[in-house]
């Protein structure tokens, strides 16, 4: 069933707003004509995934950096502990930001909080910057008054994803590098070489094996068209981005990440140590267990966790206990995790044994990814190895036929 994003007028004429799930526009109107409010304009998340489908082909154009972000939710909560007022705060940030697109969207929720509107609501209509937990951090906070202690959960939830995720990059530099200069070099030999020693083989009239045949008509191929290799490189592009966003792709892809001997272990602790620690942050803040699930579903990219909390979520709903649910998912969720929530399920400590948790995969990850490079190079030395072999024995095969018909 759809979830909309509404605006409405209660029957005393104030504005409303907030999000609602609901077959169709007048299943929607009708659910808030009983609660006493009429129905003014309403989106629903598929419609905003169609207005997405550019930015996601080209993902700059609508990205605001997880630097950004926390910048701002870090110097909000020290503007809210001072006192200033939250239209004047915004303000204050808006005119700080470098970004222009970033600033546009605080200056609309300024105005829309100077309406009246909540600025949880606010925060709401902006779902492509904003993160489901950050909105919903914020709601509590607006409804225990609880802001400035709400906002520093958050900006240290951001700050462990910013650093989690620039560790995992820094390590993936090597590997990448290393890639992208055997494979300039492979298309430098193809374009420069392979033609050069064609004309030679064409010249004496050697048979060619199979092999050979492949490398010299790729060769001929990019030493014609090589103005086209650029329009490859970001058709594949593209093509991989579109196939990642059907069902089945993601999927598939989701599960083969997890089947790599390198990356399966950082891929667990990267997923188990966002889960707890988002967890944690949102039980910490108030939010009820299954509210909290469903959020952590919604924030969690690979779909086979996304997937074992959705479910979770449903069967804590019924009344099972997390820790038992769980326990069906031992092959993504290590049996620690298991075990520590429910520890924490029978002190009723939850948060904090979840929070001590995160901090430990959290350690596990950072050696992880210290090691990857080493791990990576003789792998990468394989395959350059492979490439550079077979290459070899594709041009020198038929030279070893040519000196034999010279004899």
């Amino acid at each position: 069933m759809p979830r909309y994003n509404y605006i409405g007028k209660t029957l005393q004429g104030e504005p409303r707003s907030g999000t609602l799930e609901a077959k169709n526009q007048h299943q929607l109107a009708r659910i808030l004509r009983i609660e006493g409010c009429i129905l003014i304009s309403a989106e629903s998340g598929e419609a905003k995934k169609e207005k997405r489908k550019f930015t996601i082909l080209i993902p700059s154009l609508g990205w605001i950096s997880l630097t950004e972000k926390i910048m701002f939710a870090r110097n909000l909560r020290v503007m809210i502990a001072a006192g200033v007022p939250l239209p004047r705060g915004l303000e204050i940030l808006a005119s700080q930001s470098k970004k222009e697109k970033f600033k546009k969207i605080l200056l609309n929720i300024r105005e829309e909080v100077i309406k009246g509107k909540a600025f949880s609501d606010a925060l709401g209509k902006y779902v492509n910057v904003f993160s489901e937990l950050f909105i919903s951090m914020v709601k509590v906070g607006e409804e225990t008054g609880t802001m400035e202690e709400v906002l520093r959960v958050v900006v240290k939830q951001m700050e462990k994803e910013h650093e989690i995720k620039s560790k995992i990059k820094g390590a993936m530099v090597y590997p990448i590098v290393i890639l992208l200069a055997m494979i300039s070099i492979g298309i430098l030999m193809l374009i420069l070489v392979v033609p050069k020693l064609s004309q030679v083989f064409t010249d004496m009239g050697v048979e060619l094996p199979m092999t050979t045949k492949l490398v010299i008509a790729f060769g001929g191929f990019l030493a014609k068209f090589w103005y086209t290799l650029p329009l490859m490189v970001i058709f594949l592009i593209v093509l991989f981005r579109l196939i990642l966003k059907t069902k089945i792709g993601k999927l598939v892809f989701d599960t083969f990440i997890l089947k790599i001997p390198i990356f399966s272990p950082i891929i667990k602790k990267t997923n188990s140590a966002h889960t707890i620690r988002t967890l944690s942050s949102l039980i910490a803040a108030g939010v009820p267990i299954v509210r909290s699930l469903e959020i952590v579903s919604n924030s969690l990219s690979n779909v086979n966790y996304k997937k074992a909390i959705s479910q979770a979520a449903e069967k804590v709903r019924k009344g099972d206990k997390l820790a038992e649910v769980l326990k069906g998912h031992e092959n993504i969720y290590p049996s620690l995790i298991i075990q520590m929530i429910e520890v924490g399920e029978e002190t009723g400590e939850t948060s904090n044994i979840l929070e001590k948790l995160a901090d430990f995969f959290e350690e596990e990850v950072t050696n992880a990814t210290k090691n990857l490079s080493a791990v990576i190079e003789p792998v990468l030395m394989l395959i350059i190895g492979a490439a550079v072999g077979f290459f070899a024995i594709s041009m020198i095969q038929p030279i070893y036929s040519m000196l034999e018909v010279i004899e």
